[in-house]
């Protein structure tokens, strides 16, 4: 099953992507050789909806790391004990939310027109936001709305392993009179290694492949500034160039593949020093 339903049709779209696209899903495809990875790779758009992607990818990463590091430790702070069940099913919710429906909603709340993003910056008497509209703020949206649909789940990981701390070297780095800030970037963030390795690479492979949210909020807009690899394929897929569009699948995936394993055995020997 796990053939037939998850290698075969990545071992399908590879081969696709060796053919020429008016053949490709005929009976009788065409084979053309690297001839459309060499389209792709010297397609500019591409080239830009390459360094793109990778630009965004490290941002939300970041972003997304450094925030469930933060809300996991805060919501494991003693002097947070009543409602603590409470945050953590606020913080876990957008993760179960299907994503359509939140991006849809997403979009109307950064309307320019009726969006209540912007209603409420006017009230403060502080200038709108672009949201779409603009590129640099349409990077930035993403960023914020796929913060929130994924840093619970990291945040639920780091989370259960503060929890399997060992709490006597806190207690000694107190002892010897380390403060807060201290204690967490030396005792607390090295004993999080190992769930800082996975939740790194899972983010890695998860915004490399960053589609959706594009789909419905921006379509790879305004001026491509939100075109990335994976809309960029749909949009050569939907555009009847099978060939081209399954090539930069192709690319994508070993991109994914190499940057995530290349990510998982640096942290990994980082965390074995």
């Amino acid at each position: 099953m796990t053939i037939l339903f998850g290698l075969w049709p990545i071992a399908d779209s590879i081969r696709i992507a060796f053919t020429d696209s008016s053949t490709a899903l005929s009976d009788a495809p065409v084979y053309v050789g690297l001839e459309n990875f060499r389209s792709v790779l010297a397609d500019t758009t591409f080239q830009s909806s390459l360094w793109r992607t990778l630009l965004y990818t490290v941002l939300a990463v970041s972003i997304n790391v450094s925030a469930a590091i933060g809300l996991a430790v805060l919501l494991a702070h003693p002097a947070l004990r009543r409602g603590r069940t409470l945050f953590k099913l606020a913080i876990f919710l957008p993760v179960i939310t299907p994503d359509v429906a939140s991006f849809i909603v997403w979009k109307w709340m950064f309307n320019q027109n009726f969006g209540i993003v912007n209603h409420t910056l006017l009230s403060l008497g502080l200038p709108p936001f672009p949201g779409v509209t603009r590129p640099v703020s349409a990077f930035a949206t993403l960023l914020i709305v796929e913060a929130w649909q994924h840093v619970g789940l990291y945040t639920l990981i780091f989370l259960t392993n503060l929890q399997l701390l060992d709490r006597t070297l806190d207690e000694s780095a107190q002892i010897d009179g380390a403060n807060g800030w201290q204690r967490l970037i030396f005792v607390t963030i090295p004993q999080l290694r190992p769930a800082i390795t996975i939740n790194t690479v899972y983010a890695l492979i998860e915004f490399l492949k960053t589609f959706t949210v594009i789909f419905v909020i921006t379509k790879g807009g305004p001026n491509f500034s939100t075109n990335f690899i994976s809309y960029y394929a749909y949009t050569k897929f939907t555009g009847a160039q099978y060939g081209e569009a399954t090539a930069i699948a192709t690319i994508l995936f070993v991109i994914v593949f190499g940057l995530a394993a290349s990510a998982y055995a640096y942290l990994e020997r980082s965390a074995n020093r």
